[in-house]
């Protein structure tokens, strides 16, 4: 009775309003410097599209950090009630969500056959921005997974590391150690990249790239943190 409660529409449209307006509180109350952002510009001007990848346990700080006017970025958000006011609350802000699996991106990648897959890859083509958590769903922490990897080599689309932090923020005691931000203090948004993919990389390629990806979001992330007065966490072996 009590979780389908929580799971009630009603619950859900408010529970999403809430996040929401927390959302737009910590972005207008943040006192936000930024590294790395000359990059982007030509890419925002050209309207061409990308990929951006950051750590699972910083997605709140995306959402509530993310120039919204200048690309709309898509965020991929599981088709299970829990989800669904997240969904609710990424969209009220101004994100395009796909509604997928990430494990069922996994499986059928390389041959393009998810919808959601094939959504991300329409979404880059636009000229949008696909938002990558490539240690999500699960984990390892800090660990890069091919996904960003393959998208980028199928789109030739360029991958940017986003590493972000803020100075008030409460730690949670998960996998991915996720980040939630209390507003206003100060925060710390540091650009990296690019990573390009041919298009013809063969699996050694593919891994090496791999490796770039992780060690500049590490990099770009830990660099966020130290610049809020935070000691950087390490990945999980």
């Amino acid at each position: 009775m009590l979780k389908r409660f929580f799971r009630s529409s009603i619950l859900q449209v408010t529970l999403a309003a809430l996040l929401a307006g927390y959302m737009r509180l910590i972005k207008a109350s943040t006192r936000w410097t930024i590294e790395g952002q000359k990059m982007m510009v030509p890419l925002w001007q050209e309207g061409k599209g990308m990929i951006g990848a950051l750590w699972h346990g910083r997605v709140a700080m995306a959402i509530a950090s993310w120039p919204m006017q200048r690309q709309q970025p898509a965020f991929l958000i599981s088709r299970s009630p829990d989800g669904a006011f997240i969904a609710r609350a990424a969209d009220a802000l101004g994100a395009k969500i796909i509604r997928g699996s990430a494990k069922n991106l996994r499986k059928s990648k390389e041959k393009g056959g998810s919808t959601a897959f094939r959504q991300m890859i329409r979404h880059v083509e636009s000229g949008g921005c696909m938002a990558i958590t490539p240690d999500g769903p699960r984990g390892p922490f800090m660990q890069a997974s091919m996904g960003a990897i393959k998208l980028a080599s199928l789109t030739g689309a360029p991958i940017l590391c986003l590493g972000i932090s803020t100075r008030w923020r409460i730690g949670l005691s998960t996998w991915d150690h996720f980040m939630l931000p209390l507003p206003f203090g100060r925060g710390a948004i540091v650009w990296k990249g690019p990573v390009f993919v041919p298009k013809d990389a063969n699996a050694d390629m593919l891994e090496e790239k791999r490796q770039e990806l992780e060690s500049l979001l590490c990099a770009a992330t830990n660099e966020a943190d130290m610049a809020c007065g935070h000691t950087p966490l390490e990945a999980t072996s």
